[in-house]
């Protein structure tokens, strides 16, 4: 079965992708969460990030701990 609001590691990886943080695979979410950091300010970035952690969303535990890493201040 299929879940539409599964969000895994190659989803994470094309949305970042898509605001122009190039996430190669192989890489810890501790590693995506530096380049993010590096990266800033990414545009479109806070919105990724609530639409992520909208309510009904499920992220697997790898994108759940880098977002988390993200946006530790």
């Amino acid at each position: 079965m299929m879940f539409a609001d599964l969000v895994d590691i190659d989803d994470f990886r094309e949305r970042l992708g898509a605001l122009g943080v190039a996430l190669p695979q192989g890489e810890t979410p501790d590693d995506w969460a530096q380049r993010v950091r590096a990266a800033q300010p990414v545009d479109g970035l806070p919105e990724l990030i609530a639409a992520l952690c909208a309510e009904g969303t499920t992220l697997q535990p790898e994108v759940r701990r880098a977002i988390d890493l993200i946006l530790v201040p």
